[in-house]
This record gives structure tokens, sequence and C-alpha cells, in this order.
């Protein structure tokens, strides 16, 4: 599978927190960090100094989205806050010189709607429009990730996100394929990734468990060889949980 580029998501509010993540990864053969919103603005050239030095580059940014940053929440405070704060990411992703920032449409662990469904499906289409706006001033691009039924309501499958990237009409971006939320979600991985296609323009991998892959159940290669099949040229960006395995 050489044609794929291979990013690990890190963690960490300081470039001293990172740093020894990144030299790591360096030292283990990955071609990009994955980082987290929480680095400062302020610290960005130096963060991009570090991954520069060590061979590397970054993937994306992984934003958070709390209860006060929920892009499709009724109350218009809320939305405007959730669209500052993907502006401010985006302005970190154009520091660090990374592509996507990734972006869910609600609240984390938000499972019911507070208004009903497709209005805030629609609120999310406009919150979603407005922030890639401003991404794409930066040459920025979004992708809409899919969490499993306990992280949310609103998007769950990629047929779910490719449909809303589509009406949101915005040019710089697509849909993430995550494999443990596909896991638990689609009725086939590799039927998904097909179905999805060039709209596809991140990926998250970890099994079943959330463990690497290989110990859980996903079957990565089928998964792998779909990914082939749509020509995806992207990373694929290992999102695992020490405890799991």
């Amino acid at each position: 599978m050489g044609r794929f580029r291979y990013s690990y998501v890190i963690s960490g509010g300081s470039v001293e927190e990172v740093s020894g993540q990144i030299r790591r990864l360096a030292g283990l053969g990955y071609d990009a960090v994955e980082l987290g919103a929480e680095l400062p603005l302020a610290e960005a050239s130096e963060t991009r100094d570090l991954i520069d030095d060590a061979g590397l580059s970054v993937s994306s940014i992984c934003p958070g989205f709390t209860a006060e940053r929920d892009l499709s929440h009724p109350d218009p405070e809320v939305r405007e806050n959730a669209v500052s704060y993907l502006g401010e990411v985006a302005d970190l992703a154009n520091a660090v010189g990374a592509p996507v920032i990734i972006v869910a449409p609600t609240a984390f662990l938000r499972t019911r709607p507070i208004a009903s469904e497709g209005e805030e499906w629609g609120l999310a289409v406009e919150s979603i429009r407005a922030a890639g706006e401003h991404a794409a001033s930066l040459g920025v691009d979004l992708t809409l990730e899919c969490w499993n039924r306990y992280g949310t309501f609103l998007l769950n499958r990629l047929e779910q996100a490719a449909r809303l990237w589509r009406e949101t009409g915005l040019p710089n971006g697509g849909v993430l394929a995550d494999t443990y939320h596909m896991n638990i979600e689609e009725r086939s991985l590799p039927e998904a990734i097909r179905t999805t296609g060039t709209l596809i323009n991140h990926v998250h991998l970890s099994d079943s468990n959330r463990a690497a892959p290989g110990l859980g159940h996903v079957d990565y290669a089928e998964v792998l060889r779909a990914l082939l099949d749509i020509g995806y040229p992207g990373y694929l960006t290992f999102e695992l949980d020490a405890q799991a395995a």
C-alpha cells in the first residue's frame, strides 16, 4: 500500500507538549501529523518549523465541538460562536500549512435535536457554508466527519455527509471516512467508500475497538482496496485510543 501517505493524531496545547510526539512519529516513518485546534495561533510558526525540521507535514486540524460551539444549534449566538471558532481554526491551519480542517455539525454527544431535525440540518448547512467561505479565502479545505449514533444524531453515514456537503455549495472540501464510526453505522465500509468516491478528502483509521487496524473486526484489506479504487489522494490518519488494546 505504498501509494498512501500516513499521518497520526497528536494532542497538546503548546509546542512543548507536541514536540516529543513529532520527533517520535518522524522516527517511526510517518509522513504527517494531525494537530488539535487547542494549539495557540501564536505558537503556529514555531510548531511549523519543528514539523518541517522533522521532515513531516501537517495533514489536518481537528477542532473540538463543545456545547458552546454547535453549528446546528437553534440559538444563533451558539452558532455564531461555532462559526467564529472555525474561522480561528482555519487561521491556525493556514499558519501551520494544514490543507484540511475537520468539521462536525453538532456538539459532540448531542444525540437529539433541540428544534426539528430538518431545521437543524438547514442551520448546519448555513453555518458550514459561512465557515467554509472564510477557509476558502485562506486556501484551506473542510472535511465533514460522521460520528456514530452515540456521538450525534445528524451525520452518521457517509451518504448523509455527502448530501449535506453538496447542499453547502462550497468548492473547498468533502467528506471524512472514519473507519471506527463507519464500523458502527455503515452496512458495508468498502461500498460506502466507493459510493462516496472522490468526495472523500480525509480518512481516519482505527479498528472497531478504537485500537490499531488489525486488532479489531474491520476488514482493512477491503477498506484499502476501496480507497485505491476511488483514487483517494489524501492521508490515512491513525486516530487511536492507547487504552483500547
